[in-house]
């Protein structure tokens, strides 16, 4: 009986020791101190115990771990919690944009760059001291075509351009193959007037005019487009949090700890209703994001096919050489109907020796062109592995801006089931999952959102993307687009071409009997005719040669 008497004393002091041990548990704040603590924070901030939390103004107010300075300081980190995972998926598609777009813009100068090194090399072999005496001619010709690529069409009219081009390449290769005459000023301004009407060039100028503007234009405002992204992204994810917000997310990022249950995390839906509501501006973003993503798609497919900047450049030195060809060839009847419409010229004193002719014409050995010593590919690369790799990018970017709260709310970060954290205690969350958007928040249950106060930033970048979205369809097109946001492309004039009407009705009616230039008509890509015309320069050189001589041999 004595012993049964101990055994029962025991148990008894032993149930009283955990009942104690228990209540101490229960009543300090030993647990929230420590992950006070490890957040940067003084832990002397932390009560030993529970306190009183009626002048709590965001967490429940019963017992508590949390002081008032405790729940500010808890705020202010929450505010940089929830912004955390969204800056760094903003960032990282900042820099994945940023990124493609330095490939793109240095692929296609590079490629500029190296397509007149070709020019320069071929020509220098193929026409020697004739092309170095006019090399300035095409190096201006490149020198616009990049500075269209720059600024844009606030700088350089491409189709105006290039019509001075021609003009002016007619009107030295006229003087060469006609050295026999003199001609003034003004009567070469008769001849580069009717340019079109005389056909020189055959049909090369028209198609390179087509060619040329559609694929600038495209490889233009492509650029743009991958420039304007890190520009959108950085502005709208710095946009700040509003004051319901940052209490929202300290009430579900924090209040657990006020409670003394620091490793409760928030349910999903929870979550996702308070970034619903702090990023609802954001999620109006998404239709025009996607809209301007469509349309890079679709302006990227140009540039895979008929719109193809690099099929366009890389040969370009062949296809004015067959220009130069086609005017050799042609030199007769172009003179002929140039001496009808503009009058037969003065001969010329200087060239009647035989010296004179042998000094004037060109004497150098012509060496075929070896296409092998075209250089490298631009950038180390080629566009279509450039635009197989963006595509993959822009799809992966669609829906952004509506995904973000998904994305944060996901992982560790949240606690699967009904042992979650739900606002006011652990437990399942009830309340019914908002949808994106700032007009879907007039009733969400944890965020209080203004529905009638849109952010003008973010409006502000709606628009711009809705721009953007309509230069990209006229590239699409084939249309030049004017960045009026350009830094150099301000201050630009545009050249010209021919003459105004006022002014070419002073000069004497002018017929030549060559039909007009046919309508610019849709042109793919380049086919292999040009590249394989770059045997034929020895016949243009002997074309030119005669040309040159054949009037002193009569």
């Amino acid at each position: 009986m004595k012993s049964l008497l101990l055994l029962s004393v025991a148990c008894t002091l032993v149930a009283l020791a955990f009942s104690d041990t228990a209540e101490q548990k229960l009543r300090n704040c030993n647990d929230v101190r420590a992950a006070y603590s490890s957040k940067g924070f003084n832990v002397n901030d932390v009560p030993n115990k529970y306190i009183n939390g009626a002048p709590l103004k965001v967490c429940p107010q019963g017992f508590s771990c949390c002081t008032v300075e405790m729940e500010e300081k808890l705020s202010q980190q929450s505010h940089s919690e929830i912004k955390a995972p969204v800056s760094r998926l903003s960032s990282n598609m900042q820099s994945t944009f940023r990124q493609r777009h330095g490939h793109f813009d240095r692929y296609f100068k590079e490629l500029l760059v190296n397509s007149e090194k070709s020019l320069h090399k071929m020509f220098t072999r193929t026409y020697g001291m004739m092309y170095v005496q006019n090399s300035e001619l095409f190096k201006n010709f490149f020198a616009d075509l990049t500075r269209y690529y720059v600024s844009g069409s606030p700088a350089i009219n491409l189709e105006s351009m290039m019509a001075d081009f021609w003009a002016e390449l007619l009107e030295r290769m006229f003087r060469l193959v006609n050295v026999q005459y003199e001609f003034s000023d003004a009567y070469m301004e008769c001849v580069s007037r009717h340019t079109d009407q005389l056909l020189p060039f055959g049909d090369v100028p028209r198609k390179l005019k087509i060619q040329i503007t559609r694929s600038f234009v495209a490889a233009r405002t492509f650029t743009k487009g991958l420039s304007l992204m890190p520009q959108v992204v950085n502005k709208v994810s710095a946009v700040s949090a509003s004051p319901s917000c940052v209490r929202a997310a300290m009430k579900m990022l924090y209040c657990p700890y006020c409670s003394g249950q620091v490793a409760l995390k928030p349910c999903q839906n929870y979550c996702l209703n308070v970034l619903r509501g702090c990023l609802a501006n954001q999620a109006d973003l998404d239709t025009e994001w996607n809209n301007f993503l469509d349309a890079m798609l679709g302006l990227a497919d140009r540039l895979e096919g008929p719109f193809n900047f690099e099929s366009v450049i890389e040969p370009i030195d062949v296809k004015l050489s067959d220009a130069i060809m086609n005017m050799q060839e042609n030199s007769m009847q172009v003179s002929q109907k140039v001496f009808q419409g503009c009058g037969q010229p003065k001969p010329s004193t200087t060239f009647r020796t035989k010296r004179a002719i042998k000094e004037t014409a060109f004497t150098g050995r012509f060496r075929p062109y070896n296409p092998d010593a075209r250089p490298t590919t631009a950038a180390g690369t080629s566009l279509d592995r450039l635009v197989t790799d963006v595509k993959k990018k822009l799809k992966h970017a669609k829906k952004f801006w509506s995904t973000l709260p998904e994305t944060v709310c996901a992982g560790e970060r949240i606690a699967p089931g009904d042992e979650c954290w739900n606002g006011t205690a652990k437990s399942r969350y009830e309340s019914v999952v908002m949808g994106n958007g700032l007009a879907n928040q007039v009733s969400n249950p944890d965020v209080d959102v203004d529905i009638t106060k849109p952010d003008i930033v973010i409006r502000t970048q709606i628009a711009v993307l809705k721009e953007m979205t309509s230069w990209l369809k006229a590239a699409h097109s084939g249309n030049d687009i004017s960045f009026q946001t350009d830094e150099e492309g301000s201050g630009g004039e545009e050249s010209g071409s021919g003459c105004d009407p006022p002014s070419c009705a002073t000069d004497r009616d002018i017929y030549f009997s060559t039909p007009p230039a046919p309508r610019a008509g849709p042109v793919g890509k380049p086919s292999g005719d040009a590249v394989s015309t770059r045997g034929s320069l020895l016949v243009a050189l002997c074309g030119l040669a005669l040309a040159l001589l054949a009037p002193h041999w009569r």
